[in-house]
């Protein structure tokens, strides 16, 4: 539905999911036949995802700090170092 939403044309949402010619048509004359069904769920969808990365961003809070407080393993200690020029050159710039 996002690349409905985002006017894709439909030969590129065919490739990406790897569908015949008569499936994307099915399915792009379904969703425009129940357009108000369709749109209700997906809106659902939507918020039940914003919900579940919300609620995995709070577990995983303490997790993420801790790795990234950690010192890089040995032998990555030159493509860390790389890793924050760029990123400091890229921040300079803005």
């Amino acid at each position: 539905m996002d690349y409905v939403k985002a006017q894709y044309p439909s030969k590129f949402i065919q490739g990406l999911f790897d569908l015949t010619e008569e499936q994307i048509n099915v399915a792009l004359a379904y969703i425009e036949t129940n357009r108000a069904e369709v749109e209700a769920e997906y809106q659902q969808i939507l918020k039940e995802a914003e919900e579940l990365q919300q609620y995995y961003q709070e577990q995983n809070c303490e997790l993420v700090a801790r790795i990234a407080a950690q010192p890089p393993k040995p032998g990555t200690e030159a493509a860390w170092e790389k890793l924050r020029a760029a990123k400091a050159k890229r921040e300079s710039k803005t």
